[in-house]
């Protein structure tokens, strides 16, 4: 049986479609290993949201033929998309996939391995006009799944390369994914994690008006799935109409990552992000009046091209003003072939750093404020894994939460790690928190 490997860069789409890529391995009779292992093939999903990103997906490329020097290397995703002329010249990748491509990577891996020619299967995303469904994909974690509802964005931020990576906007059709969330129930998954590139624009393609709270509301339908569960969401799709219809789906989470990435209404419209801080407020304003316990996340960009001090001030304020549960701070990264790479006042690599630590210092402490609320408090826990004693999982508003098996085993004598395990793995279970810390609570039974 060959062995086949993957190193997923970047998003949830990624890792939706790694899981699907190894479905297909599967089925086709390989072995999926770890990728640290010797492996016959190496498949990079490949990321493009940073130069980081970029150094990154080149820097595992090579790093997989040290594992085996005759492996067939895989390029694909959005780098490979953007970058197919960069990758050529790495000697070590066989085959370079685009994200259309991926669908038929065996196919070409396979073709591969008959000639030991080079492979170079890119064609130009902006003409991709269907969604490209790899069919139902159950192969995924153990307590919670990624399911891919859209793919592509025409919102054209001026720093942002993604559009040209993943193409304009289609959606999947609503049967295929509920088809396959009911095979993901049946596998007794309890969570599932609703993807896309830009879900907010879910069936803006369709000609029927048929949008994602019709979909969500379809979803909460399913017997088996418990939480209901969206990915990064564009602020704007938060209405009043949309949150009327929301409030009634019992299984969906109360966390929701609102993508900010700047406080400033001036840098705002310099980003071609299309709100005002107005709005923005507006938007937390009624999630919060519906979820008490909404657990609100967002992502920042300091340093974008021509932010000074008063308007990095003004950003940091209305952070303050909001008090998101965390918040994913990035420097801004100049990507060739956006318009904010040639914007004039690029900021200085220091003055980046000073604004990101200052940002998440403010991020670490508004999370240790709120995971104190729920001190003697009782929560849901859904829990995931084990390890050294511990057992993690995350309450249905995403805040992490460990609990010592100690305390369990100690009601039990006769109880084994084991059994500990098959009593606790996927299950919805509730303790009691009984200390707070910045990343995590701790709780009891």
């Amino acid at each position: 049986m060959k062995k086949v490997a993957f190193i997923t860069l970047g998003c949830k789409v990624n890792q939706y479609e790694t899981n699907a890529m190894s479905q297909e391995f599967i089925e086709k009779g390989y072995e999926v290993v770890d990728h640290t292992k010797k492996a016959d093939v190496y498949v990079i999903n490949t990321c493009t949201v940073t130069n980081m990103s970029d150094r990154k997906s080149r820097q595992m490329l090579r790093r997989v033929n040290e594992l085996n020097e005759n492996a067939i290397v895989v390029a694909c995703g959005c780098y490979a998309q953007i970058a197919k002329e960069k990758l050529e010249k790495i000697e070590d990748v066989d085959i370079i996939l685009g994200n259309s491509e991926k669908i038929n990577i065996v196919d070409y891996v396979e073709e591969y391995a008959k000639n030991s020619r080079k492979i170079l299967k890119v064609e130009d995303i902006m003409n991709q006009k269907e969604f490209v469904d790899f069919g139902d994909v159950i192969y995924t974690e153990k307590t919670r799944a990624v399911v891919k509802v859209q793919d592509g964005c025409d919102r054209f931020c001026t720093y942002c390369l993604i559009p040209y990576a993943r193409g304009r906007v289609r959606s999947r059709k609503p049967e295929n994914i509920i088809s396959e969330i009911n095979k993901i129930a049946k596998e007794g998954i309890k969570e599932i994690v609703i993807t896309g590139i830009h879900i907010a624009s879910y069936g803006k393609d369709f000609r029927n008006g048929y949008r994602l709270i019709d979909l969500l509301e379809e979803i909460n339908k399913v017997d088996g799935i418990e939480r209901i569960r969206l990915g990064s969401i564009e602020p704007l799709m938060i209405t009043e109409e949309f949150m009327e219809r929301l409030v009634k789906l019992s299984k969906i989470c109360h966390h929701f990552h609102l993508s900010l990435q700047s406080g400033c209404d001036e840098t705002l419209k310099r980003m071609n992000r299309r709100y005002t801080t107005e709005q923005f407020k507006h938007i937390v304003n009624l999630l919060r009046e519906n979820y008490q316990d909404v657990n609100l996340t967002t992502d920042i960009i300091v340093g974008f091209p021509g932010e000074t001090e008063e308007e990095f001030n003004k950003t940091y304020e209305f952070l303050k003003d909001i008090k998101f549960y965390k918040m994913h701070i990035f420097k801004f990264s100049p990507r060739e072939g956006t318009k904010a790479a040639v914007m004039k006042n690029q900021i200085d690599g220091n003055i980046k750093e000073e604004r990101s630590q200052k940002l998440i210092e403010l991020s670490d402490k508004n999370e240790e404020e709120y995971n104190k609320k729920y001190l003697e408090k009782e929560v849901e826990v859904l829990w995931e894994e084990e390890k050294d004693g511990i057992y993690k999982g995350h309450t249905k508003n995403y805040v992490l939460a460990h609990m010592d098996m100690k305390d369990i085993s100690e009601k039990k004598e006769k109880a084994k790690e084991c059994l500990m395990k098959e009593e606790f793995e996927n299950k919805i279970i509730k303790a009691k928190c009984i200390e707070a810390k910045k990343d995590h609570i701790v709780v009891k039974m």
